[in-house]
């Protein structure tokens, strides 16, 4: 009996990208290979690294599949090369710098499985050497306000709370970390994956939204935790970061916001991202300010290719889409989340 319901289980392929990612590998693969799920496969993507880890998992790991990618594509392009040719009914996208706990799969794959309009999903993410400590990159579940800014329930901007069991019941939000993504096979290749233009950062948070657009559910599993060390790839401060923040973003909302909305709110954005320029320059912050004004430069000469991806978007809407969309109804706060945190000083989530 025990045989034949592991036999009934959807398969599960985790599927981890790695760059130069010798040391986090060898400190949290065992983790992951210790997970109790059963289906499941175990993927390693490596995105041409130039260190020992290739080299690496052929010696310590030649149990788990190496897939090996001829050049550094990034996050959004590696993954969608990697999850091409593998057959699943979820993959669980999982940097290599997150150490998971055993049980940490079934609570996910049990939710979604009690309903088929769940696309995505995440668990909760505590920071790596913390016990209580909600980690930046999406804590108990990722927001967006009104104008197309990211924070999450335990995280706003860089003010992370103290996990207290406050946010310990299954919620639907707008996004799910990527540092975590439970995701559908089957929509993950009908929506065509990441926007591999994107490079890295947001690429999530972009198709989380077409999701949601689309009418599916993403939802928060507290029941599920992982403890995530963050800037494995890219530190905080790297100016590169900055630029593909400020792009990206850019990307995201052009890409998405219906268009009566397109028509005040991008102007106003771009207003805002002038003001963050000038702020770097008063600063001296000369790296932030240039990463700024590129990220805006190569937004506006690439606003061909943006129109055509609004219309490509509204194509698969039209094919693939539940009725109504969901993007006003849950995760989305329709106020400022910058007016909130940094004119009335509301720094946790339940103080919005």
């Amino acid at each position: 009996m025990v045989q034949e319901d592991i036999l009934k289980r959807p398969v599960v392929a985790i599927v981890i990208l790695s760059w130069n990612g010798r040391t986090f590998l060898e400190r949290f693969l065992p983790s992951v290979v210790n997970s109790m799920y059963i289906p499941l496969e175990i993927y390693v993507a490596d995105n041409a690294s130039t260190d020992d880890t290739v080299a690496f998992m052929e010696k310590h790991y030649p149990h788990v599949h190496l897939i090996r990618i001829a050049k550094n594509e990034g996050f959004a392009r590696g993954y969608n090369i990697a999850l091409k040719h593998i057959v699943a009914d979820y993959f669980v996208l999982l940097n290599q710098d997150v150490e998971v706990t055993p049980n940490w799969i079934e609570p996910v794959i049990h939710l979604m499985q009690t309903d088929d309009h769940i696309a995505a999903a995440q668990p909760k993410l505590l920071a790596h050497g913390t016990t209580n400590q909600f980690e930046h990159a999406g804590a108990a579940g990722g927001y967006i306000d009104k104008f197309g800014y990211a924070f999450c329930r335990g995280r706003i901007f860089d003010t992370t709370e103290t996990d207290e069991g406050q946010y310990n019941t299954p919620e639907e939000i707008f996004w799910a970390s990527g540092a975590a993504l439970f995701v559908r096979a089957d929509l993950f290749k009908r929506f065509k994956g990441f926007d591999s233009d994107f490079f890295a950062h947001m690429e999530e948070i972009d198709l989380c939204w077409r999701f949601k657009r689309a009418g599916y559910k993403i939802m928060y599993v507290p029941e599920s935790v992982v403890f995530h060390v963050g800037a494995g790839s890219l530190s905080k401060e790297d100016p590169y970061k900055t630029y593909l923040n400020f792009r990206n973003n850019l990307f995201m909302l052009f890409k998405n916001l219906e268009i009566h909305e397109l028509v005040w709110k991008f102007p106003f954005r771009i207003l805002l991202e002038n003001v963050a320029f000038l702020r770097a320059l008063t600063q001296r912050k000369w790296k932030e300010a240039f990463a700024i004004f590129r990220a805006d430069w190569h937004f506006a000469i690439s606003l061909p290719l943006q129109f055509k991806k609004r219309w490509d978007n509204y194509s698969l809407y039209q094919k693939f889409r539940l009725y109504p969309s969901r993007v006003k109804q849950k995760g989305y706060f329709g106020k400022s989340i910058i007016w909130r945190y940094f004119i009335q000083k509301r720094k946790k989530y339940t103080e919005l």
